[in-house]
């Protein structure tokens, strides 16, 4: 069944929120039929997944924010680092074994592309903040 794998990669590539939000709902009345437990998975986290959609985020940025890999990429490091310590000597040498193997991470990654469209990113995030204040209020 290559057809779902490739409808919801689409849907995920849409740039219109609603569009990519129906054309999810679609697959998860699908996959009601097929498999309930991955239908309600896709559910769940449905409103989630969209979050680039809904801040209205494109290009190389959005690329760069659904996926895991920077995140993958510093655990790799401290797994690394931190599998070299045979014997844990309390809380504080944790800490700063976990720092310092995500110091050496920071060193690691480079600038985030679609670095430049950051700054419509945090104003759509503080345009959403002071809508929900209103909304609490």
């Amino acid at each position: 069944m290559l057809i779902f794998p490739r409808s919801i990669s689409a849907a995920y590539k849409m740039a219109d929120y609603d569009a990519a939000k129906k054309s999810l709902e679609s697959m998860v009345r699908y996959l009601e039929k097929l498999n309930p437990s991955a239908a309600g998975s896709l559910r769940e986290g449905l409103e989630e997944t969209l979050t680039v959609h809904k801040l209205e985020v494109t290009g190389l940025l959005r690329k760069a924010l659904q996926t895991t890999n920077p995140i993958e990429s510093c655990f790799s490091v401290s797994k690394t680092i931190t599998g070299r310590v045979k014997r844990w000597r309390g809380d504080d040498m944790v800490q700063r074994w976990a720092v310092a193997s995500l110091l050496r991470a920071e060193n690691k990654i480079r600038c985030v592309k679609g670095h430049k469209k950051i700054p419509k990113l945090i104003a759509a995030l503080q345009l959403r903040s002071i809508d929900r204040k209103e909304a609490a209020a």
